[in-house]
């Protein structure tokens, strides 16, 4: 675990590049790999004092190693936390966020539209274990304080939502969450940071699946989680004994991916806006939604609390089932995969792939059609991109 440093004064893209963990004594430029699985004591008291937590060091990669807090140093910068953990995978650090923090008996408040993992989490497992979900409608949030009972314990959503990238307004989810006392947790992951702190608009913790466009190109599984020392001290102690933490190696990966984050995601957001402005004029989409499109619902909160709209381009197929299907085979280019925030471009069928666990009324309730096509779109030219999409419609 890691705390924030102290300057504050740096931007962005600098903190990005510069944060690493101290130079050896080989003064090396590129940070190193720290790739040990255990750490040793200088004698019998620094190992007591360690154990004893007497000490702030490192111990054992299951609890803490100095690469992983070189990626964790820099998201807690990047999202304005205080702290962080670090997991071997996004859904391991959704679980252990909730089980850190969660008793039996307690009750989340989530948006419906959430990942299908997530959704299949509160619906399969946590009722196991009574802790209950209520969930609202992501254009519908006057219905918030309506689920909160006094078993209440957090508030969660995703923003944008996946894979229909909704916008809910982060302003008003924080000041509800504050008014009752709840935890208010938001991930983060199609956004980033860079796009959107939701810390500033009164959410306590931020989840990250570092699979995503952290990392970029497609390489490496990894989550993390970062907010208040409070919150996070529970996280820690908890993901310390269950061990799900993110090995050295992808945190190296990944802390070196940061550096380009924002580069990347800029030529991210141009082609998707230009992807989203395509389809939207193209006579085979029954619509097409962007954040960043003056068409999409709630545009005005979309520029109030992201620096762009995001990689994710989410549209309709006119003809339905059929149709979209034939889309789908008449791909060339783009890849046909459940990934995104990849270099590559990527169309994903959502009801037969990461929501196909919901039922066809949950999926239709979260605005999930049987046609609907999600389209992470990448770093390719954006006239190639578009290209393979046309052709795709034509056939």
């Amino acid at each position: 675990m890691t705390k924030e440093s102290d300057n504050n004064t740096r931007k962005f893209e600098t903190e990005a590049v510069r944060t690493q963990t101290e130079r050896s004594q080989f003064l090396e430029h590129s940070t190193p790999m720290y790739l040990t699985s255990s750490f040793v004591f200088e004698d019998a008291e620094d190992m007591r004092a360690s154990f004893a937590e007497e000490k702030d060091r490192n111990i054992y990669s299951r609890y803490s190693n100095p690469t992983s807090t070189e990626f964790i140093d820099k998201v807690c910068k990047m999202e304005g936390a205080e702290a962080g953990f670090a997991f071997a995978s996004g859904m391991a650090a959704v679980y252990s966020t909730f089980v850190a923090l969660l008793e039996s008996g307690d009750h989340i408040v989530s948006c419906k539209s959430v990942f299908g993992s997530t959704h299949t989490l509160f619906t399969q497992f946590f009722p196991k274990w009574d802790i209950s979900t209520s969930y609202f409608d992501v254009n519908d949030l006057d219905a918030v304080e309506g689920l909160i009972t006094s078993k209440t314990k957090i508030i969660y959503a995703e923003t944008p939502t996946n894979p229909g990238v909704d916008v809910l307004d982060l302003e008003l989810l924080g000041k509800i969450a504050k008014k009752h006392g709840l935890i208010f947790i938001i991930d983060n992951c199609f956004a980033t940071p860079y796009l959107q702190q939701p810390i500033k608009f009164g959410a306590d913790l931020i989840i990250h699946s570092g699979t995503k466009l952290m990392d970029g190109q497609g390489r490496v599984l990894a989550g993390i989680t970062v907010g208040s020392h409070e919150l996070m001290d529970k996280i820690y102690r908890f993901a310390r004994i269950t061990g799900p933490a993110l090995s050295p190696f992808n945190a190296w990966v990944l802390s070196k991916s940061l550096e380009t984050l924002a580069l990347r995601v800029d030529r991210h957001c141009s082609n998707a806006l230009a992807l989203a402005t395509f389809l939207e004029d193209h006579p085979k989409v029954e619509w097409v939604k962007y954040p960043f499109l003056k068409s999409h619902a709630k545009y005005e909160i979309a520029k109030k609390q992201m620096k762009a709209g995001g990689c994710v381009v989410a549209f309709e197929v006119k003809g339905g089932l059929k149709a979209g299907k034939r889309f789908f085979d008449s791909i060339k280019m783009l890849s046909l995969s459940a990934n995104l925030g990849d270099s590559r471009s990527i169309v994903t069928h959502p009801a037969s792939t990461t929501h196909s666990k919901l039922t066809t009324e949950e999926r239709r309730a979260v605005g999930i059609s049987d046609g609907m096509v999600r389209v992470s779109v990448g770093l390719e030219h954006i006239d190639d991109i578009v290209q393979d999409i046309e052709q795709a419609l034509d056939a």
